[in-house]
């Protein structure tokens, strides 16, 4: 009776918020729905995130699950972001506004658009610009202090990698992608025989209703405690080594549609499906020689002024010029500059989608039109083409970083645990 009270009063809400002016004189109030340590969570806020919830499902077809569970949900996932943006501040950690203009405006690339257009986009799909900057900077500090926190948690050594390396899976890891579906029964570090086995009782009944056909992703909105609960427990597209290790061997055991046992760990208890799986065909790949030159606007230089230097270069290098001084002379980039721009051998997955794309369409002996990417201005050589199996030094790097997402995500679900129960946290709903 009290859930659906709230219901009513953020649905109340939700109509007094779009559809009346405050009178003159009055200032409109917004209750709190959460105490989150030194911070608190607005009814506004639950609000206007229900509502881009509601916006997604709709645009994916999906079904909305009820309207308390959502709630429920939702309200976790902003305190935790609530937590971790706290301490972000308590670390000192920060976003200035350059870097978060070159976010932003990697965003516009992708949708082919300048920044102005983009904004524009934004204002008239009803989106503040500013507040999509304020939602990009806090996203970045959340990514950076996980980054700060759980990398320090993690140890890899050479054996771990040669481990991986002669796995039994490793090359079902090159050749495949799993799409597995994840719902979490937490359970809490200090809960009782009984709490346990009812938490065991209950992950037993959703596998047996999740292998009688009911859609995953409902039962994972509404009993996950999983960090992609309001995504229907959708992990993505992975390579086997990109899973946690938690269920990497199950999964790869699986068939297409199955549920597997509920597995246990120091998080809770763990339900898989495997919703899809598919061929990554990378035993080979094709490879690209490749140099270039990067000019960056800045305080005293302006976006035309950095411009007009980059197809002032282009001009040169067409004329004649020789590539690898040009490079020198002019590129910021620190790690190319005095090596003439040479960027080696690569397949480009460590690029920016900007960078990639034009180092894709550039011929080889090639240069590329002058063009932007977050970075900067660049332009582009290609040197040479090649298809090559994967080098020992390619496929080690590739298992490091295999290993560290593993274990990324391993420590990151059992930091956010600790924060969580260590928080004072007084929900008013």
């Amino acid at each position: 009776m009290k859930c659906r009270a709230i219901i009513w009063v953020l649905g109340y809400l939700l109509v007094v918020n779009t559809n009346v002016v405050a009178a003159p004189g009055y200032q409109e109030l917004d209750s709190i729905v959460a105490v989150v340590e030194d911070d608190v969570v607005l009814a506004s806020e639950m609000i206007d995130r229900l509502q881009r919830i509601r916006n997604q499902f709709e645009a994916n077809n999906a079904q909305l699950p009820p309207n308390d569970i959502l709630v429920s949900q939702l309200m976790e996932r902003l305190i935790i972001e609530s937590l971790q943006l706290q301490e972000a501040d308590r670390r000192g950690l920060s976003i200035s506004d350059e870097r978060l203009t070159e976010a932003v405006r990697a965003y516009a690339d992708q949708a082919n658009m300048t920044l102005e257009e983009f904004s524009e986009a934004l204002v008239a799909d009803g989106i503040s610009y500013l507040e999509f900057r304020q939602q990009i900077r806090q996203e970045m500090l959340i990514s950076g202090l996980q980054r700060n926190v759980v990398n320090r948690r993690i140890t890899i050594t050479d054996q771990d990698i040669s481990d991986l390396l002669n796995s039994p899976y490793y090359q079902q890891l090159l050749s495949d992608e799993f799409k597995v579906g994840h719902i979490l029964l937490a359970i809490d570090s200090a809960a009782t025989d009984g709490a346990i086995a009812e938490a065991e009782a209950a992950a037993i009944d959703i596998v047996e209703t999740l292998r009688g056909g009911e859609d995953f992703s409902q039962i994972a909105i509404a009993k996950s405690a999983g960090a992609r609960a309001l995504e229907g427990g959708d992990l993505g597209w992975r390579r086997a080594g990109e899973l946690p290790s938690l269920f990497t061997e199950t999964v790869l055991q699986m068939r297409l549609g199955d549920v597997a046992d509920p597995i246990r760990s120091s998080s809770g208890i763990h339900i898989i499906k495997l919703l899809d799986q598919r061929g990554a065909g990378m035993q080979k790949e094709i490879q690209t020689s490749l140099r270039h030159i990067l000019v960056q606007p800045s305080e005293i230089r302006t976006e035309d002024e950095t411009k007009s230097l980059i197809e002032k270069i282009y001009r040169e290098l067409i004329e004649g010029a020789d590539f690898s001084e040009q490079a020198r002379v002019h590129s910021e980039d620190p790690g190319t500059a005095l090596n003439g721009g040479d960027l080696g051998w690569t397949a480009g997955g460590e690029f920016v989608p900007a960078f990639r794309e034009a180092m894709e369409d550039t011929q080889t002996k090639e240069l590329s039109l002058p063009f932007r990417s977050q970075f900067g201005w660049h332009i582009i050589e290609v040197l040479d083409r090649r298809e090559a199996d994967l080098s020992e030094e390619t496929r080690r790097n590739m298992a490091l970083r295999i290993v560290h997402q593993r274990r990324f995500e391993e420590k990151l679900q059992e930091w956010l645990k600790e924060l969580r129960d260590e928080a004072f946290v007084e929900v008013r709903l």
